[in-house]
């Protein structure tokens, strides 16, 4: 195992998985009409320490990638976008997940995935970095690698919310407050509830509300929720803690504004990892607005 370097403040560890996605060339159509697909790499973990590190944070990377082109290709697309990559481990037994995607005609899309077994689902517990992710100040991951053993039982559980989610797990048809509180229990400390093109609601011990979306033209929603969070972890390292953000009703609306152009900037074309903004990109788009 690599030895980590000692000087990682503020480190955000993301763990999870990263796939190739193949973007059909036309929207709207279903997968078999596609005439052509485009090789998009990514993954949610992929994405949020990468929007990490774009935002001008210290990132990591932790998980399992399969031995093969695709594995080694994405390895380096996390070293070139400024990635900490100690925590990566290559497996030869497996290979890379494909997600061939469809894209409606309003930029919403559909998953379709080759995996089983992938190189993340086969991650153990002895081959954790451990020393890389006592360092970090926040440890995000995706929930994907939670599907089978070994993989699954190497985790803590947690739960990121949007409004699909939301709707699963209460079973109501209608997001709004009233649904979105039912998740609410005594030790839970802020419930964030990402809409999309709505924009997010947050609820807190104290008080609750929502945050207006950017309007931008839509052409590939992958991503955006990714962004949304890699934006907001950044925010919340960078201010030292998720407290002192829920104490100040106008900060958490200032960092959600933030977040929400971060989403926004993500959806304006298709792919994900080329389109992920820099803070420049989000404070122009804030003024704009």
């Amino acid at each position: 195992m690599a030895p980590v370097n000692s000087n990682l403040h503020d480190l955000i560890v993301s763990f999870g998985d990263m796939l190739i996605n193949f973007v059909p060339t036309v929207s709207g159509v279903a997968l078999a009409e596609s005439p052509g697909f485009v090789k998009v790499p990514g993954g949610t973990p992929t994405n949020v320490v990468i929007v990490v590190a774009r935002l001008g944070g210290k990132a990591a990377f932790v998980g399992k990638l399969d031995d093969d082109e695709f594995g080694r290709m994405l390895a380096n697309i996390l070293k070139d976008n400024g990635v900490i990559t100690d925590g990566i481990l290559f497996d030869e037994g497996a290979r890379t997940v494909l997600a061939f995607v469809t894209l409606k005609s309003d930029g919403d899309r559909e998953f379709m995935f080759c995996r089983n077994p992938s190189a993340d689902m086969l991650l153990t517990k002895a081959e954790f970095n451990l020393d890389l992710i006592r360092k970090a100040k926040i440890f995000h991951y995706g929930s994907i690698s939670l599907i089978m053993k070994p993989c699954r039982s190497a985790h803590i559980k947690a739960m990121e919310v949007n409004d699909n989610e939301l709707e699963f797990l209460t079973g109501c048809e209608v997001v709004n407050d009233e649904a979105a509180l039912s998740l609410w229990h005594p030790r839970l400390k802020f419930l964030l509830v990402i809409l999309g093109e709505k924009g997010c609601s947050y609820y807190i011990k104290d008080f609750c509300g929502s945050v207006d979306p950017f309007v931008v033209k839509t052409v590939d929603m992958t991503g955006a929720g990714d962004a949304f969070v890699g934006a907001l972890l950044t925010k919340i390292v960078n201010d030292g803690s998720i407290e002192s953000i829920l104490k100040d009703e106008a900060r958490l609306r200032e960092v959600l504004k933030f977040t929400n152009g971060c989403g926004a900037i993500t959806t304006t074309k298709k792919g994900v990892i080329p389109v992920l903004p820099n803070e420049t990109e989000v404070l122009k788009l804030i003024q704009v607005e």
